[in-house]
């Protein structure tokens, strides 16, 4: 990697090096020591001896973490490889977490900014970091516009899910189901075999049957809507904002010969205007609409169902100050995503009119999701850079591993919401065991 002038270390480094001044500054902001084994680019070394090894191999990554304080600079300077963790990156993201739980690190206010800052712009000078802030990483989403307007929904939703049909294919099941499963026999369940129980489900739950009408909102590349086709009989329409999902699913829809079955349109969930369905469901499409839309969203599932007809809801829940997953999620993965506790979900969900009947818990099932998708990256890494290159797949690791350790510790949660729009026959049992 080549630096510029101004990122260029001093040559004139204190005794101990850069990673002894580094460690030093660090102390006040870990209210301790290191709890990890710090390498500069110099080559110095500081922090317990037999500790996991960061390396940080260009002043960059140090510039980078000091505009960009906390998850978003150290995300940024690990996908660029001017960062590097030497050993498993989920112990080290543990470590790390378990170090400031353990000290009660005090939150990094402006006010305790400036009374650090003196001290992070010497060090910044003398070590060569004192820079303009880098370029962002290719990788990082650059969205514009009105927050969830129609054209700005569709660029997030491509920055993520336009990356490579190759690679969705590489990384996911053969179903091309990309939510969480449903390891209904245990986490030892193949992956493959855990979708399907998953699409099975989703179909029984909402009752489907030979020639039921189903819609199927954010479809993705068609896992659900094939199935439905495939083993229920059923007539779907699914609709998806991301053109090469629906170049996917249309290319599937062919080589199994269901064009008198499936219809995938591009097209908004707001401007979904059908006869209502006998059935609906959306999986883990929610996330994406946000809070101030929500209601929409809700009252678009509502219209689309007919009266005593079943609409199935699978959404990631979540609890506290980030709604979006946190800033790396937010940058990197799904901007402009919005979760909440599943209880303020189904507030929206009943707001518009639809009966709660059912709220299935899937966390666990996530995790071991995750773990699965995560194997098939790391087995086959070089794959994986090859097809979307090397910090593509730094992304992408740092987002399974980050993403599998938030539904373990219970930061955020999935669940299957079934709901009914009142009317039509009276229930005697909901469709499913």
């Amino acid at each position: 990697m080549t630096l510029t002038d101004a990122a260029r270390p001093s040559t004139d480094q204190p005794a101990g090096g850069v990673a002894a001044r580094i460690e030093a500054a660090l102390r006040p902001l870990l209210a301790g020591a290191l709890p990890v084994r710090l390498r500069a680019w110099d080559g110095s070394e500081a922090g317990p001896v037999d500790g996991m090894v960061v390396e940080l191999r260009t002043p960059r990554a140090l510039t980078r973490m000091l505009w960009a304080p906390g998850e978003l600079g150290a995300a940024q300077a690990y996908v660029t490889g001017e960062l590097e963790v030497h050993g498993d990156v989920g112990e080290a993201l543990d470590l790390v977490r378990a170090t400031v739980a353990a000290r009660e690190i005090p939150r990094l206010t402006p006010a305790r900014v400036a009374r650090l800052l003196p001290d992070l712009v010497r060090l910044a000078k003398d070590t060569g970091a004192l820079a303009r802030p880098p370029a962002p990483p290719a990788t990082q989403a650059v969205i514009k516009g009105r927050l969830h307007s129609l054209a700005r929904d569709r660029a997030s939703i491509s920055h993520h899910y336009d990356l490579s049909n190759e690679f969705y294919e590489f990384l996911l099941d053969p179903h091309m189901a990309y939510s969480s499963a449903y390891y209904v026999d245990g986490p030892d369940m193949p992956l493959q075999a855990a979708q399907a129980a998953k699409l099975d489900l989703v179909c029984r739950k909402v009752g489907l049957t030979e020639g039921s009408r189903f819609l199927d909102v954010g479809c993705g590349w068609g896992s659900l809507s094939l199935y439905a086709a495939e083993h229920f009989g059923a007539q779907v329409t699914g609709v998806t904002i991301a053109a090469e999902q629906k170049a996917f699913i249309d290319a599937r829809i062919r080589e199994r010969g269901l064009q008198d079955r499936v219809e995938i349109r591009l097209q908004d969930y707001r401007e979904v205007r059908d006869e209502p369905f006998d059935a609906v469901a959306s999986l883990e499409m929610g996330e994406h609409v946000g809070e101030k839309n929500y209601d929409t969203y809700a009252a678009m599932l509502h219209r689309s169902v007919t009266p005593g007809g079943y609409v199935l809801v699978q959404q990631m829940s979540r609890r506290g100050v980030h709604p979006g997953g946190g800033p790396f999620i937010e940058q990197f993965i799904a901007p402009d995503m919005t979760m909440r506790p599943v209880g303020d979900t189904l507030n929206f969900l009943q707001d518009a009119g639809l009966e709660v009947r059912g709220v299935h818990a899937l966390r666990e099932h996530y995790v071991w999701t995750v773990d699965a998708w995560h194997r098939t990256l790391e087995e086959q890494w070089d794959r994986a850079v090859e097809l979307i290159g090397e910090e593509g797949a730094r992304v992408w690791r740092l987002y399974l591993v980050g993403g599998s350790q938030a539904f373990r510790d219970n930061r955020m949660g999935v669940d299957q919401l079934l709901l009914r729009r009142p009317g039509g026959e009276p229930v005697v049992t909901d469709p499913v065991r």
